[in-house]
């Protein structure tokens, strides 16, 4: 076996197949926050109150399926194990909805909007949760965590750099790259999925009862570090979010540079990708938390930057978006491996691995941050007088624009890191923790340690 559990490292071949489904997974969800929210708004005319509170409604649905399918994951799984079954029951589901909501009719209403955001937001979750937990459970080692993170979330990136430089390929607007991506996914997630399945085997299982929740429940909340980095990164994935929300809205009105928003979408997660081997080697060096902390505080900095910009200002926006990528290679890598860490804690104080409920909790407290982000701050620029179908917007507005994407975003960080600050769980603490699993579980297998 190649594996993991025991530290050793995992071939290439492995972390490929693995992180492979991200690509299109990313694909499909990219759109959901960058595309939709706009075209539903302006192209289809319902307004973006409207578009945002719907939006935040449909991710209310997540508070009640995440911790289900989490749980479903971590009790019950047919032949081909917890995860790997639960993810091919959601991809037909996921793909329905992405071609209906992506490809609407022209008389698509606020009712059409609700159900297959419903349906993609559930679709999504039987894909993606099962898939960040089995992520968590192929290696138990505090580096190669990291390792396994960052081959996912580098392949996320790859899927969210061709759906955003879609519309520059196409030299067509959001409309067309959406139907596009519909068409595009029903060939690739299969493939990329069935490719997984095939090459990955799961993480070793251990015979275990399941813990009744009123006894699993109290553990889970005396978990303090889980607590902590849940809530920082709450904190930090509402401060993603509304740049990613508005990174249109504030390249075309406050910058005045519509065609330059494919490029530096671009370029803004290309140095994401590219960073990531920075940020695991600082992560091998500092700690997990330690170099998130840093990259919090580089982000932090750099968006203090964003209201001094105008019209015309694209190449200072693209250093930016140079700096700001930099710092997302982190987003994307070290918050994931260290829940894998944050589970272990877990498994050792309540006797089972209840990954999937760890990574429900954490989908739910994404999606809830994402969706925040557009039902803050679209009804926020309303308020502010703006409108989109006005052929120039008042300063009042653009302000309001500015500050919301950028000074807004960096005090959430600011919360973040001050949350965060002390974080617990060290390199030497976690292989400590899986020892202590390791010898619990030999002992009630009947087994020795080697």
């Amino acid at each position: 076996m190649t594996a993991a559990a025991d530290g050793r490292t995992l071939s290439r071949t492995i972390l490929l197949a693995y992180g492979l489904p991200g690509l299109p997974l990313a694909a499909v969800l990219l759109p959901l926050f960058v595309y939709l929210p706009t075209f539903y708004a302006e192209t289809l005319g319902l307004g973006f109150a409207v578009v945002g509170s719907l939006l935040l409604i449909a991710r209310l649905t997540d508070v009640v399926t995440d911790p289900l399918v989490g749980a479903l994951s971590d009790r019950f799984g047919w032949p081909l194990g917890r995860r790997r079954s639960w993810m091919i029951l959601g991809v037909p589901l996921l793909l329905l909805a992405a071609h209906r909501l992506f490809l609407p009719p022209p008389d698509a209403g606020g009712g059409y909007l609700l159900l297959w955001t419903v349906l993609i937001y559930l679709g999504a979750t039987l894909v993606q949760l099962p898939y960040s937990a089995w992520g968590a459970e192929i290696s138990g080692d505090y580096n190669q965590r990291s390792r396994i993170s960052a081959a996912r979330e580098g392949f996320v990136v790859v899927g969210t750099l061709l759906a955003a430089g879609l519309p520059a390929l196409l030299g067509s607007g959001p409309q067309e790259a959406m139907a596009v991506i519909g068409w595009v996914l029903i060939c690739v997630l299969p493939i990329a999925v069935g490719l997984a399945v095939a090459v990955v085997p799961e993480g070793p299982q251990h015979r275990q009862r399941p813990l009744a929740w009123r006894q699993g429940w109290p553990v889970l909340y005396r978990n303090r570090p889980f607590r902590r980095l849940l809530g920082a990164y709450f904190l930090n994935s509402i401060a993603n979010g509304l740049p990613a929300t508005l990174f249109l809205l504030y390249v075309n009105h406050v910058l005045e540079s519509e065609s330059w928003s494919g490029f530096l979408l671009l370029v803004y997660f290309a140095c994401g990708v590219a960073a990531i081997p920075l940020w695991l080697k600082a992560s091998a060096q500092w700690g997990k938390h330690r170099a998130w902390i840093a990259a919090m505080l580089l982000a932090t900095a750099v968006f203090a930057l964003v209201p001094l910009l105008g019209p015309g200002d694209h190449w200072w926006f693209l250093a930016i978006c140079v700096v700001t990528g930099i710092a997302l290679g982190a987003d994307l890598t070290l918050p994931a491996s260290m829940q894998a860490d944050v589970v272990d804690l877990d498994t050792l104080k309540s006797g089972r691995t209840r990954t999937g409920i760890f990574f429900a909790l954490w989908g739910i407290a994404t999606k809830l941050a994402l969706a925040l982000a557009v039902g803050i701050a679209f009804p926020l620029l309303e308020i502010a007088g703006f409108r989109a179908e006005a052929p120039t917007q008042t300063p009042a507005a653009l302000l309001a624009l500015a500050l919301l994407y950028s000074l807004v975003p960096a005090a959430f960080k600011l919360g973040a890191i001050a949350l965060f600050a002390g974080y617990p769980i060290t390199a030497s603490r976690q292989q400590r923790i899986r020892r202590l699993i390791a010898a619990r579980n030999a002992k009630a297998e009947g087994g020795a340690l080697p």
